[in-house]
């Protein structure tokens, strides 16, 4: 009776461990599946309208040019993106301290910036503009001369509001904050700013009080992503904003973003 009942157990165990391994390779499949994407943290400064900045009105979220720019990025790269705001003279030392994988916050490359980190291709082109109160009814930069001028701590407008205050002869004091320089100007604090022009048109259209005339500068000033010395996403990244230049996704996102309602 035992060499009898033999069979049927050995072929229900051989049929268990065949279910087993069949349970087991499914699982390892649904496994890879499911696999979670990689995660960049992404530092920024959203205090740039249009290029990043909190609607309050709306949310609490993050959103703007660059934002909508990183985000096709991923999508492309197969990659999961995690905000973080900062103050922009913290974004630099910041990457370097291995707090982001990546910065996108209407970053200029820089001669001295180029030697701590490196850039993606650029993918916007900026001018810069001298917004002040518009009852000064300044017309050019001799106009400044012996007034106070603000710019932004450790951005490109604040190496030039230094360089044209040799030239002119005015003063110049930095704050952390785009905000901070309009309300400055408004206050009467400051006599000028050098705002970048689609950042300093959001202000202008709900400020009747501000004017502005633009900066000739000898060099084009260009937008670029921002990424740690010798890191592998700086080529994975400029093929695909290439590709979205090609594509004219850019161009779509300058539409959607530099319209400024009067």
């Amino acid at each position: 009776m035992k060499k009898k009942l033999l069979i049927p157990v050995l072929a229900l165990a051989i049929g268990t461990l065949a279910a087993c391994g069949t349970a087991e390779k499914e699982k390892a499949t649904a496994s890879e599946k499911t696999e979670e994407k990689q995660v960049l943290v992404v530092g920024t400064s959203a205090d740039y309208a249009p290029f990043e900045f909190v609607d309050t009105a709306v949310s609490d979220e993050i959103v703007g040019f660059d934002i909508d720019l990183a985000n096709l990025i991923a999508t492309e790269l197969d990659y999961e993106l995690e905000f973080v705001n900062a103050d922009f003279n913290s974004l630099i030392p910041g990457l370097q301290a291995d707090k982001y994988d990546v910065v996108i916050a209407g970053m200029t490359p820089t001669k001295d910036r180029d030697e701590v980190v490196d850039f993606s291709i650029p993918y916007y082109e900026t001018e810069q503009y001298m917004v002040f109160p518009k009852d000064s009814d300044f017309a050019s930069l001799e106009d400044l001369s012996g007034k106070l001028v603000g710019a932004q701590v450790s951005s490109i407008q604040e190496e030039l509001a230094k360089t044209l205050a040799t030239e002119h002869s005015f003063k110049v004091e930095s704050r952390n904050l785009i905000p901070e320089l309009i309300q400055e100007l408004k206050n009467d604090r400051f006599q000028g700013a050098v705002i970048e022009n689609i950042v300093a048109e959001n202000y202008l259209s709900q400020n009747d009080d501000l004017a502005s005339f633009p900066i000739e500068v000898e060099d084009p000033d260009f937008k670029s992503v921002v990424f740690q010395e010798n890191s592998e996403l700086k080529g994975q990244f400029d093929e695909v904003i290439q590709k979205l230049i090609d594509e004219g996704k850019i161009d779509e996102l300058k539409k959607k973003w530099f319209v400024v309602e009067e």
